[in-house]
């Protein structure tokens, strides 16, 4: 507003001295300055250094003047302090993201004026899932701005709703809706009640997945040991290495897992990622070379869907480089692009698959030697997977050889998708 209409050289100045004189008449008014950084540069002429924040600082100096400014971490060290002159007139207070306690008593203290704008009343507990689900799951943003957005969103979604379907009053199902929808999660994940939901999920993969219970097994009960909430909270909900044999079904249990949990699959093929620079598409390429303002294909593609299954095909063909990368994110559930921003993947269920060690497992082979041929496997795994990689894994799932009975239910299943194809074609 200090800046509208001024035309000439030294309007801009006229008007923030009045301002000025005015709040030394007023021995108690202090002022504060939103995005302060912004003062910067303000009202100066082309060339000329005579600018809001030169203007500011001899009141700054003598006392005359009680300023606040506030600023976000970014703008404060790339432009707010680069001034030494001006930064050092303020005194830095670091304001710290309150906890999940402190927001939920923050919620109790706006509940009334939120409950007289959108004509609705507020649960306790609905209060406290807001806090406590926007912290887990909404990961862009802070608290408390991201939960009271949640109830803001919560009331003005009842608003837009018919009068006979309107709720006077909204609990934890409304919260939870709210949250699915900003996070990009299905509703069902959000809900404590999600350990339920997997009760079937290894009756579920072995009934469109031939021949491989005893893998099938496996990751059934460690996705519900992560999901149950005894897995680790700074950790994808699970690391998964499939090996076996080519076309024996590892693919497709990652796809059909995807299904069943009601979530996108991601899938990378790591045969393109054999080179070193490789690595630069899945997180972005460093300043001054192209591509700098795109992004990395596996950052965005997690950023976007932060709640999937990330299937890393052949992962034995990736470049070394990958895996250090993998490393971080398998502990700590976070990655970082080239511009700074982290990719969450506390909530993605990372898979990759290998077809190391299957040359051994394809052969022919005559007696009971089922335990070699694991031993020999194992040796092959841990010669193409450093021991660090490796303990990072929740499961190392083994995929086996299909024996003709089994190949002949698979053909018989497909046979029956094909039939159903025709007959919706009317052929």
């Amino acid at each position: 507003a200090l800046l509208a209409g001024t035309k000439y050289r030294g309007d801009f100045e006229q008007r923030l001295k009045a301002v000025m004189k005015e709040l030394a008449e007023k021995p108690d008014a202090i002022l504060f300055i939103d995005e302060i950084h912004t003062l910067i540069g303000a009202g100066a002429a082309s060339g000329g250094t005579l600018d809001a924040s030169n203007l500011l600082k001899p009141a700054l100096s003598n006392g005359s003047l009680k300023c606040i400014g506030a600023t976000t971490y970014q703008e404060y060290r790339g432009i707010f302090e680069k001034d030494h002159a001006l930064s050092r007139r303020f005194q830095k207070i670091d304001v710290v993201e309150p906890s999940v306690a402190e927001t939920i008593e923050i919620l109790k203290g706006l509940k009334s004026k939120f409950e007289e704008h959108h004509s609705v009343k507020y649960s306790a507990s609905a209060l406290s899932t807001a806090a406590e689900l926007s912290a887990k799951y909404i990961n862009d943003r802070h608290l408390p701005d991201k939960a009271i957005d949640v109830i803001d969103e919560a009331g003005a979604a009842q608003r837009i709703l018919p009068k006979s379907k309107q709720k006077k009053v909204i609990g934890n199902k409304e919260i939870e809706d709210i949250i699915a929808k900003i996070a990009r999660i299905p509703p069902k994940n959000i809900s404590s009640d999600d350990r339920h939901a997997l009760k079937t999920l290894e009756r579920d993969l072995k009934a469109v997945v031939f021949g491989q219970d005893k893998a099938i097994e496996t990751l059934a009960s460690a996705v519900k040991m992560a999901r149950s909430g005894l897995g680790q909270n700074n950790k994808p909900i699970g690391s998964f290495l499939f090996s076996g044999p080519t076309g024996v079904g590892k693919t497709e249990v990652a796809k059909q897992l995807a299904y069943i949990m009601g979530i996108e699959l991601v899938r990378f093929d790591m045969s393109e990622y054999m080179e070193r620079h490789a690595v630069s598409r899945l997180i972005g390429a460093p300043p001054g070379y192209v591509g700098f303002d795109q992004g990395g294909l596996l950052t965005e593609a997690i950023t976007k869907q932060p709640y999937c299954v990330l299937l890393l095909d052949e992962i034995e063909k990736a470049h070394p480089d990958i895996f250090n990368i993998l490393l971080q994110v398998m502990d700590h559930g976070t990655l970082t692009d080239n511009n700074g921003r982290k990719a969450d993947f506390r909530n993605v269920t990372i898979i990759m698959t290998t077809n190391a060690g299957a040359e051994n497992m394809s052969k022919s082979s005559i007696g009971f030697t089922n335990a070699k041929d694991s031993t020999d496997e194992a040796a092959d795994l841990k010669r193409f997977f450093s021991p660090e990689f490796r303990n990072r894994l929740d499961a190392t799932v083994s995929f086996g050889a299909l024996s003709q009975e089994i190949i002949i239910r698979v053909v018989d299943k497909f046979l029956m998708q094909l039939e159903d194809q025709l007959h919706e074609k009317k052929v």
